[in-house]
């Protein structure tokens, strides 16, 4: 019962407040739920796109493990212009493979390789030694110019970085000759070399004969000033080595390495020893920060070195060199490769090489733009994280580069609070442990299942608005079909209770005997008008109810229009004159026009639509109702009900049709009727396959009734 009265005193207002209630309780956990998945697919696609982030870091460092591999397993003589190829005891030589001009390496990038002995000068593989033709060996005059030029910018880079000194260059006098260094442990046999072309063998030696410099311009092995110290040169290679540790540590290690070469020593030996101790507590710092999984390897090196004999022509005559090439086998301790970082925008890769006490350094120059592009811009560009992810470059903390991820239109950007986020880190493995691969979100790219929530999203959208806007017009609907069935009740009971009340009260004076003659026929007049209003009233009723439950049969005939238009004048005339008002019926229509109709349901509707005239019109000015019937230029049949009333307000033009509608409030209208004519007249039209509408005039209304012909 309670529940009874708060729908009876609930109002439109009310039913859209509630349903908004009611669609909040249910929208909100679908929102909830709808962003929890989407949430869940975003860092879904994130560690996909992680994972293929580390699977690109980890093939980057496999790339680069393997060719640091290739360039680890060179033997120190192949930093030498000359190497012995093949059994010691064959005595071949040939070129070594790092003299291929141009430059090829196992790592991108690499400028040139090079070596700085225990004396601190700087050789390279690219050209034999100094007085030796580089012609007897195949190489023009171009090429030789071009790799002078390279083995000039070597020094230069190195040089500037302070690696060397400014004035070393590549000494081109001999090994054996006065002032080169010589070895001071043999561990086999001397030989000589031997070819199998004479000819050739004798071309060799004499390429290798020494070119005497000029007095005035010493060479830089003669000259003291001009030769940096063993300690001086190297040292600066054992600060670059420990420019990979902390901070602290790497003071402690130069310092270390500083107050070692800072003092004085008597020999070549002791210099080499003193600049290993900076090296080898710069290692011991290293081995505390991280262990390096490579191990130093020593290794038996067969190395062809010349051997000057001095001989005389005449008595008299200058001591003349001969060079002759013997082929020494020494053993060498090779350490593993390390990086550098130079400002020139260059990576150095060097190792310590110690061979008779003596310690060398042997490394290759990498044009760093090219090494990045080759070894981590050309993976990183061919993946589909280049799609997703930018990547930063950094060598000990400091960024050296930034590749961009491409436009991709497939993949959406990067939510908002993922943008920018750290994606994946990873250190690539030594010598290259100081670079460091930065990968941050720029985009992600859509889960699989991203399509399939957003069409669940949209269709649970799409259903919760139209199923709520339909569940609000049903209601309201009947809400509205409430009011007016209430209205419909209280009009019918008006409509009812008038007439018998009138017919009862005067069928009394008649039965009394109280009215005269004159006034019986006024008495019999008003009981026969109202019982027709009685009847017409009571047959709408009836024929709205056999609408409603589909059991209205219909009469369907063809009949012609004049006929039509006589049964309307003979079926309204009375009702029209005992208003006041003046009937006038004209048919333009074809003599031969006819429509398909039922004549009892199309004298109703025109019966409804004049009773409903005479209402609306009782207080015109012209007094006078209009049937008439015309072809229009379409070929349909036009009948029509005209009054000079008022007319009908626009914003009621399609409402008046509506079943139990009245424009004015129950309680204050002054026009009498139960709102179903009009709606009446609507559905016996359209049962007979007609239209209806009503259009305004000056003055008056006119309905109009469309027929097919």
């Amino acid at each position: 019962m309670a529940r009874g009265k708060l729908f009876g005193r609930l109002d439109e207002r009310g039913l859209r407040a509630l349903l908004a209630l009611f669609f909040v309780a249910l929208a909100a956990p679908a929102v909830v739920l709808v962003a929890q998945a989407y949430s869940q697919l975003k860092w879904e696609a994130f560690r996909s796109t992680q994972l293929a982030a580390e699977e690109l870091a980890a093939r980057v460092d496999t790339q680069l493990r393997a060719a640091t591999a290739m360039e680890e397993a060179r033997s120190f003589g192949d930093y030498s212009f000359l190497v012995v190829e093949g059994d010691a005891a064959a005595n071949f030589v040939q070129r070594s493979p790092l003299s291929s001009f141009p430059v090829t390496g196992a790592l991108s990038g690499v400028l040139g390789y090079f070596q700085v002995d225990a004396a601190g000068r700087l050789t390279t593989p690219l050209l034999p030694d100094a007085g030796v033709a580089a012609a007897s060996y195949g190489i023009a005059a171009d090429e030789e110019a071009a790799r002078t030029a390279l083995v000039a910018q070597l020094r230069d880079v190195l040089a500037e970085n302070r690696l060397v000194r400014p004035q070393a260059r590549v000494d081109r006098v001999p090994p054996g000759v006065a002032g080169a260094s010589q070895p001071t442990r043999e561990l086999a046999r001397d030989a000589p070399v031997a070819s199998s072309d004479l000819a050739a063998q004798e071309a060799l030696i004499a390429a290798a004969a020494p070119a005497a410099p000029p007095e005035s311009a010493p060479t830089a092995a003669s000259s003291p000033a001009a030769t940096p110290p063993a300690e001086e040169a190297q040292a600066a290679f054992d600060r670059l080595a420990a420019g990979g540790l902390s901070f602290a540590r790497r003071n402690q290690s130069v310092a270390v390495s500083n107050e070692a070469v800072g003092a004085a020593r008597p020999s070549v030996a002791d210099d080499a020893a003193i600049a290993s101790v900076g090296l080898r507590e710069a290692e011991k710092a290293r081995a505390d920060v991280g262990a390096d999984e490579r191990q130093k390897r020593v290794e038996q090196t067969l190395v062809p070195e010349p051997e000057i004999a001095v001989t005389a022509r005449e008595a008299d005559a200058a001591p003349e060199p001969k060079v002759e090439l013997r082929v020494r086998t020494f053993e060498s301790e090779v350490d593993p490769f390390e990086v550098g970082a130079l400002d020139t925008g260059h990576f150095v890769l060097f190792r310590n090489v110690w061979r008779d006490g003596q310690r060398y350094i042997q490394g290759a120059l990498l044009d760093r733009a090219a090494f990045l592009a080759g070894v981590i811009e050309a993976p990183y560009g061919a993946s589909g994280v280049a799609q997703v992810s930018d990547v930063a470059v950094l060598f000990q903390g400091r960024q050296l580069a930034t590749l961009s991820a491409a436009a991709a239109p497939v993949y959406s950007s990067a939510p908002r609070q993922l943008a920018g986020e750290l994606l994946h880190r990873a250190r690539l493995s030594p010598p290259f442990g100081d670079l460091e691969l930065v990968f941050g979100v720029s985009a992600l790219p859509r889960a699989p299942g991203t399509a399939l929530l957003v069409w669940v999203s949209v269709t649970l959208a799409v259903v919760l608005c139209v199923g709520f806007l339909l569940m609000y017009r049903f209601a309201a609907g009947q809400m509205r079909l409430a009011r007016q069935q209430q209205d419909f009740v209280s009009a019918v009971s008006h409509e009812l209770k008038t007439p018998l009340t009138s017919i009862r009260m005067y069928g009394e004076m008649l039965k009394a005997g109280w009215a005269d003659e004159a006034k019986k026929q006024t008495y019999y007049d008003y009981i026969h008008s109202e019982s027709e209003r009685l009847s017409r009233l009571i047959e709408n009723v009836l024929q709205l109810a056999r609408l409603t439950r589909s059991s209205q049969r219909f009469d369907l005939k063809r009949v012609p229009v004049a006929e039509l238009m006589d049964l309307l004048r003979s079926k309204v005339a009375t009702q029209v004159e005992r208003a006041g008002f003046e009937l006038k019926v004209r048919n333009d229509a074809p003599d031969d026009a006819a429509i398909v109709v039922d004549a009892d349901c199309f004298a109703q509707i025109f019966i409804n639509l004049v009773d409903n005239a005479l209402k609306f019109t009782a207080a015109a000015e012209t007094k006078v109702v209009e049937l008439a019937s015309r072809r229009e230029s379409d070929g349909t049949l036009l009948f029509t009900v005209r009054d000079f009333g008022p007319g009908v307000p626009k914003g009621q033009m399609k409402k008046i049709f509506e079943l139990f509608y009245r424009p004015e409030n129950e309680l204050t209208r002054e026009t009498v009727g139960t709102g179903i004519g009009l709606a009446l007249v609507r559905q016996l039209a359209a049962a007979m396959g007609a239209r209806v509408d009503v259009r305004n005039c000056e003055p008056g209304a006119e309905f109009r009734l469309h027929f097919p012909s």
